[in-house]
């Protein structure tokens, strides 16, 4: 069994080392704004990686989207930069619907702009009472005339206000579907969602009875939970990938304080409380990254089946993430809490990914569900 990335993923790795090192002169900015940086967004397009999120038919990378090669991107961004880790992995949560489910003329139109980073999509699931229980989502879809007509509000919608087009999660009659609006469509509006913690480019998008063509609809009436279960199925693992990305930014930010810094006539690496948090860190990271690993390339040839493995491989990354951020800023002491140096904004950082793409509390209920299934 080889646990070393194959030569195809070390040239994607590098692709997104070669993007990484071109936009840090502006990342610290870029991940203080609540908008698309125009520096970041040029380097993207430059990078070629937006390729990954789109196949090869409408000018992606290959023949399928692969969970591990994207998993493998985004632990080199977010070690970097976070705007740039949300602006890569939004290309193909934005438009993944698209892809597996979009018309004929949808894909013709839409993808190739995702492909080049010409445009950024959106995927709008939440709203203001429906977090992580989509069921209760309250935007609805309606017939009218030879078309449709959407009304409700969609909120903390990643790339609100700079995305072209909205994946959007709505009711219809008894069912769930899912619908794409270009963002220019008469009824549609963008308010800028309250600062968080950790900046990111969210927004509250309204829609205030958009009228759409009989094509909108992406596949068939009914199929929306299954579409937001497919898009999990290939992304909600390289949340884990970001995870591992950051926890080892933040270690190697600790490591070299404590190799420089003395304390007690040595320097801190060699004091025995320090030198046990930094082993727990790398080994947390070392079985994070295994962990995502293996479910990124389970992932790669039947995401829905194994969502379960995603959702443990985001649950064990995130919550690992955490732990060693928070270890690293114990033994920078003070040097830590200096702010908008890079561990301080890590430690911000950290804190949402136990939250997006499936809340820590809601995966371990569908991990211990799977597991006992059979329990009445």
């Amino acid at each position: 069994m080889n646990f070393d990335l194959d030569p195809q993923y070390r040239e994607i790795q590098q692709q997104a080392r070669d993007f990484a090192r071109a936009i840090e002169p502006f990342a610290v900015e870029a991940d203080d704004m609540s908008e698309i940086h125009p520096g970041v967004l040029a380097e993207f397009r430059k990078s070629g990686l937006s390729q990954l999120m789109v196949t090869e038919r409408y000018g992606g990378h290959s023949k399928k989207l692969d969970p591990l090669a994207i998993c493998v991107v985004r632990e080199v961004l977010m070690a970097t930069s976070a705007h740039a880790d949300s602006m890569f992995a939004l290309q193909g949560i934005g438009s993944y619907a698209v892809s597996v489910a979009g018309s004929d003329a949808q894909r013709e139109h839409w993808l190739p702009k995702v492909a080049s980073a010409e445009i950024l999509p959106a995927l709008a699931l939440t709203e203001p009472n429906a977090g992580s229980d989509l069921k209760s989502v309250t935007t609805r879809l309606a017939a009218s005339g030879g078309g449709f007509v959407l009304n409700g509000t969609k909120s903390y919608i990643s790339n609100g206000g700079a995305a072209k087009f909205y994946v959007v999660f709505a009711r219809e009659d008894e069912h769930y579907s899912m619908v794409l609006v270009p963002a220019e469509a008469k009824g549609v509006s963008v308010t800028p969602t309250p600062e968080l913690i950790a900046p990111h480019v969210l927004g509250d998008v309204h829609f205030d009875n958009v009228e759409l063509p009989a094509g909108a609809r992406l596949g068939e009436a009914g199929q929306g939970l299954g579409l937001v279960l497919a898009t999990l199925g290939v992304f909600r693992v390289s949340v884990a990938g970001a995870a591992v990305g950051l926890a080892q930014a933040a270690l190697e930010e600790a490591v070299r304080h404590t190799r420089k810094r003395v304390q007690f006539g040595r320097p801190l690496a060699r004091l025995g409380p320090v030198a046990q948090m930094l082993a727990d860190c790398w080994t947390e990271v070392e079985m994070t990254r295994l962990l995502t690993y293996r479910a990124a390339a389970m992932a790669v040839d039947d995401p829905a089946a194994s969502l379960n493995h995603s959702s443990m491989a985001k649950l064990a990354a995130s919550e690992a993430a955490s732990r060693v951020v928070d270890r690293c800023v114990q033994v920078m002491g003070r040097f830590g809490l200096v702010r908008n140096t890079k561990i301080e904004r890590l430690y911000r950082q950290a804190r949402p990914m136990r939250i997006y793409e499936g809340a820590s509390e809601v995966l371990r209920l569908g991990i211990a569900r799977q597991l006992t299934e059979d329990v009445q």
